[in-house]
């Protein structure tokens, strides 16, 4: 992905700014910023550590998260804006005002959020191949729209209440529920990466269910803060939201062991296929082995070495993936052309690999020494 198109998107957070400078004024702002910022790097990390197994492009990642922070958050200011005085002209400024937090917030953002995934779905099919990848897309757009949401919400309160009550919210909003919006348009991504690797004819509607259920999740947070006032929305937390995170934790698990079990049987086609040595195989079928032939590849052999055999391991993860979708009918018209670039892909990193014959040695083939190489079986 262009450089350019991830810095355009980031720009778009100039007029955010903009506005919680001149709502709230620039020291509030900048320590709004500040306190926005700090329960961001946590939680990123934690949706990089669920894509272990076939790490995303650095490059859509930061796009994603990107996408979040400054086009589905400028996107969404504004048409709230729109909408909300539209609401006020029919019902009045109060009861517009609780359906522009209850109804029309939730069906915005989770609209521009999940915008994303469809337009990556679109455009780059073969990167988004599965709910953990739908789960981990959604999840920074969802991390980069909280950012620059708290701006917005931590200058207001620090303006108007003082360092206390920018505290107060930063306790409710970055440290209570940091996951909030990650988890909203999760649904939506889970949804996208089931109907990625569904061959039913029903799949088309998933991200509209999805779509759905990020909205009524959203709704229910917004509206117990507004309806039920405090006692209300930490009932709501406890009954709704914290099942929500340990069900959507647990599908994570889940998927990961899924993906382990796919990778763990798709192998030894690959050894009969002569892609792999026969050695690697208990080194790439689960990832502590794979992490410790990574850690003494790069103690023994420095970085660069380390560095090749994580590029064989992703693509052949990649591999893997793909022949499971092929097996269940979930791979579209260009199947034949997708299986030559990742098998491509894999010959391409295993070469790498060699020019540091130690990084394959440490995993117990042969250093240096490719296995005999077949012609994939075709596919139609």
């Amino acid at each position: 992905m262009p450089v350019g198109l991830i810095v355009l998107m980031a720009a778009l957070m100039t007029p955010l700014i903009a506005l919680a400078i001149r709502g709230a004024g620039p020291e509030p702002t900048a320590l709004a910023t500040f306190f926005a910022f700090v329960p961001v790097v946590p939680v990123v990390a934690v949706f990089l550590w669920i894509d272990r197994w076939e790490p995303e492009p650095g490059r859509l990642l930061l796009m994603a998260f990107f996408w979040g922070a400054g086009v589905a958050a400028l996107a969404a200011a504004f048409s709230s804006i729109a909408l909300n005085h539209a609401w006020e002209k029919v019902v009045g400024t109060g009861v517009g005002n609780v359906l522009g937090t209850v109804v029309t917030a939730p069906f915005v953002e989770e609209g521009f959020k999940g915008a994303f995934l469809l337009l990556l779905l679109a455009v780059r099919r073969r990167e988004l191949d599965g709910i953990v990848d739908g789960i981990v897309y959604a999840g920074l757009v969802g991390v980069g729209f909280a950012f620059s949401e708290n701006i917005l919400y931590l200058g207001t309160a620090i303006s108007e209440n003082g360092l206390h009550g920018g505290f107060m919210l930063f306790a409710l909003r970055c440290i209570l529920s940091p996951f909030a919006h990650p988890i909203f348009t999760a649904m939506t991504g889970l949804a996208i990466g089931a109907m990625s690797r569904s061959s039913s004819k029903a799949r088309f509607a998933y991200p509209l269910f999805g779509y759905l259920a990020a909205v009524l999740l959203h709704s229910l947070w917004n509206g117990s803060a507004t309806l039920l006032g405090e006692r209300g929305f930490f009932l709501v937390y406890l009954v709704f939201m914290v099942p929500v995170f340990v069900a959507m934790a647990s599908v994570v698990v889940w998927q990961r062991r899924r993906e382990q079990r796919i990778v763990a049987t798709q192998l030894p086609r690959f050894v009969a296929a002569g892609w792999i040595a026969p050695a690697e195989v208990r080194y790439l079928a689960s990832l502590p082995g794979r992490s410790g032939w990574r850690a003494a590849v790069e103690r023994q052999w420095g970085h660069e070495a380390a560095k090749a055999v994580r590029e064989y391991q992703t693509a052949v993860t990649e591999l893997a993936f793909f022949y499971d979708r092929w097996q269940r009918g979930a791979v579209g018209r260009d199947a034949g052309e997708w299986q030559h670039d990742l098998v491509t892909a894999v010959t391409v990193a295993r070469t790498w690999a060699t020019m540091h014959p130690h990084a394959l040695h440490t995993a117990g083939s042969a250093a240096g020494a490719p296995p005999a190489h077949s012609t994939p079986e075709p596919i139609s």
